[in-house]
């Protein structure tokens, strides 16, 4: 019995918070056979009979003058497709750009690497010693005269 207590507790506060926001919601001037403090006030002071009493008697009438939305789907709207392909090339340019930027930075790191390797060396002949350029090639290191 408890247990149906509480939840006929936790109903009414749902419904009467739901009521109150739903003429908080609806426009004077729609609002049926009392004002709209008027009805503030039944659905406090009464919270089962006042919501009840709000639904039958105040709530605004469905309104069937008004036209209805046409249901698009997103393919078929102009404007939902013109931001889809300003999206796309945006899209695009960011990954080109972002392409170059890391291309930009892996030419920056090679010439870096490049500028911090020592210069090789270039093979240079040896030089000849004061011997070897007086005796012609493939001849001892004595002199010619000695022999």
């Amino acid at each position: 019995m408890v247990r149906f207590l509480i939840f006929a507790a936790v109903v009414s506060v749902a419904l009467t918070i739901y009521t109150l926001i739903e003429c908080a919601r609806a426009e004077r001037s729609r609002i049926r056979s009392s004002p709209k403090p008027a009805w503030f006030a039944v659905i406090i002071l009464l919270p089962l009979v006042g919501a009840g009493l709000w639904f039958l008697l105040g709530r605004p009438a469905a309104s069937h003058d008004a036209p209805a939305q046409k249901s698009m789907a997103p393919d078929d709207d102009e404007d939902f497709l013109r931001q889809l392909e300003i999206w796309r090339r945006q899209q695009q340019r960011e990954a080109d750009l972002k392409a170059r930027e890391q291309d930009l930075t892996k030419r920056e790191e090679a010439q870096k690497a490049d500028d911090a390797k020592p210069a090789k060396p270039e093979a240079k002949e040896p030089k000849p010693s004061a011997e070897h350029k007086n005796n012609p090639e493939g001849s001892d290191s004595a002199s010619p005269d000695s022999e």
